[in-house]
């Protein structure tokens, strides 16, 4: 039998798509809703505090999986979605789209280790 390499691209899909049902409606309603609306202090979403958390290495270890989980959980539903619709995309286009998601994954890396 080939190996398949499968079972890590479903992996990445799912852990992506736990994360963003347990934290994505919370990070939606905080920094869409209550900040802006007075619900929950301006200081909570500050420039000090967001400095402060990307500079911690809890943090940085948290806003990397966070930003590479949901590209590729959103990249992956993206891809099949397509099939579902009838565009039968072949190997290249699966390469680009995981592609993507694994670039801006270096991305968020790059960015979060040089200090930006």
């Amino acid at each position: 039998m080939k190996r398949s390499n499968k079972p890590i691209f479903w992996s990445l899909f799912g852990a992506g798509g736990m994360l963003s049902a347990l934290i994505g409606p919370m990070l939606i309603f905080i920094t869409g809703i209550a900040v802006p609306t007075g619900l929950m202090s301006r200081e909570t979403m500050g420039y000090e505090r967001m400095l402060a958390l990307a500079r911690n290495g809890f943090g940085k270890l948290a806003i990397f999986t966070l930003i590479t989980l949901f590209l590729f959980h959103g990249l992956h539903r993206m891809y099949h979605s397509l099939h579902d619709l009838g565009v039968h995309v072949g190997p290249g286009l699966k390469g680009a789209f995981h592609g993507f998601a694994a670039l801006g994954g270096l991305a968020a890396a790059l960015l979060l280790i040089l200090g930006f």
